[in-house]
């Protein structure tokens, strides 16, 4: 601050620039009206600050940040909602000339998909697909417990498959092996994998044959609502999962029109839709015990197993099953099916990891005498040797509540 004086030196020089503009000769426009001047305008005003150099760049840079961002919401409301975009193509050149390309598809990619993880983008071509192989590959070798076979099968096929640039046909799994053994655990794995949703997802769909398709006197309406559903989530999702419970038991005529489906077709347009269908049954679990007991009783170690030694036994056990019209359909007679995945029968210490990943799921502590005791509640055939739990690891996570305090 000066001396002597009250005010600060930055007010001081701020009002002697002030005295010194009024002091100037009157120039043309001193009897105009005063009003705002508009920076095109000031600009060439020689004594005007918006004549800078430094500020007319800024203004060039601002209206082509101003362009970018229009160009860019123009392209990013177009793949959110390809409906509301009437874009031609000098439009979407934008003003400056940019095009897709010199924007970076991949920054719209990311946009995209993070607009679309909270908000549903089914209509656009499922946004919320995650397709996190990974995760499925963490999941199937630490949660899902003696199913080696399984957890191979499935990890390099479905990954195959949703990697292909164009598929032309869908991918068909069926799922067998006794209850418990982790043919539902799996499938549900597969939806939290490729899905954000999960099971939620609108493109995912569960057909539970007793429950969807109790009664063979409306085959004909099931059979007309099922192909109307399968179609409406293919038409909403470019990537589709139908997951059908209790195979075994759908009616002939359900399982035969499905078969087109599955039959090799030309992908149509520019991006080839994606479907998984997986069949889940008991069918077959008898002959897959049978073969895996054989296995043990001679020696061999279970992770030894292949899938040389059981599949064409499975196969044949399901084509000649009298209880199920499963093994007689289109879809296993012209090999529409691509891989019969055996499940295998559980042991003790399967039972065991079981319990101690349902004691962590909700949290719990618990003692390695618990995870014993609960093993040892299970019923395990056969009789002579006790080998093989009879539930596989169903209803373990009730069982945990006998230990609570």
């Amino acid at each position: 601050m000066a001396s002597g004086s009250r005010f600060p030196a930055w007010v001081t020089r701020r009002a002697g620039r002030r005295r010194r503009a009024r002091a100037r000769p009157a120039g043309r426009h001193d009897n105009v009206p005063l009003r705002p001047t508009p920076a095109s305008e000031a600009a060439d005003e020689p004594g005007s600050a918006w004549a800078w150099p430094g500020f007319q760049r800024l203004q060039e840079r601002l209206r082509a940040a101003g362009a970018l961002s229009r160009r860019y919401w123009a392209l990013f409301r177009c793949q959110v909602w390809p409906g509301d975009c009437e874009e031609d193509e000098e439009a979407a050149a934008g003003p400056l000339g940019w095009s897709l390309p010199v924007l970076g598809q991949q920054y719209l990619d990311i946009l995209t998909t993070w607009y679309c993880s909270f908000q549903d983008c089914c209509y656009s071509g499922d946004c919320r697909i995650s397709n996190n192989f990974t995760g499925l590959e963490s999941d199937l070798r630490v949660r899902l417990h003696g199913q080696h076979l399984a957890r191979e099968l499935v990890l390099r096929t479905v990954r195959h498959y949703l990697e292909m640039p164009r598929p032309d046909k869908a991918l068909a799994l069926s799922f067998h092996g006794w209850s418990g053994t982790g043919k539902n655990f799996v499938a549900r794995m597969l939806a939290e994998s490729l899905y954000r949703d999960g099971l939620r997802s609108d493109c995912v769909k569960i057909f539970i044959a007793t429950f969807h398709f109790p009664h063979p006197k409306y085959t004909d309406l099931y059979k007309e609502q099922l192909m109307g559903q399968i179609q409406e989530t293919q038409q909403r999702c470019q990537q589709t999962l139908f997951i059908f419970d209790e195979a075994e038991k759908l009616h002939p005529g359900l399982l035969e029109v499905l078969g087109p489906q599955l039959e090799h077709q030309s992908p149509e347009g520019h991006r080839a839709r994606r479907t998984i269908f997986l069949f889940l049954s008991n069918l077959g679990g008898n002959i897959i015990n049978e073969m895996v007991l054989n296995w043990l009783k001679a020696g061999g170690s279970r992770e030894e197993i292949t899938m040389e030694h059981l599949e064409p036994h499975l196969q044949a056990e399901i084509v000649e099953s009298t209880d199920s019209g499963f093994g007689h359909s289109r879809l296993v007679k012209e090999n529409l099916v691509d891989f019969f995945v055996p499940f295998l029968p559980l042991e003790y210490h399967h039972v065991r990891l079981c319990a101690r990943d349902a004691f962590q799921n909700q949290e719990l502590p618990y003692t390695e005498e618990a995870l014993d005791e609960i093993a040892k509640m299970m019923v395990y055939v056969p009789k002579e040797q006790q080998i093989f739990s009879s539930q596989g690891c169903k209803s373990i996570s009730q069982r945990i509540n006998y230990f609570l305090p």
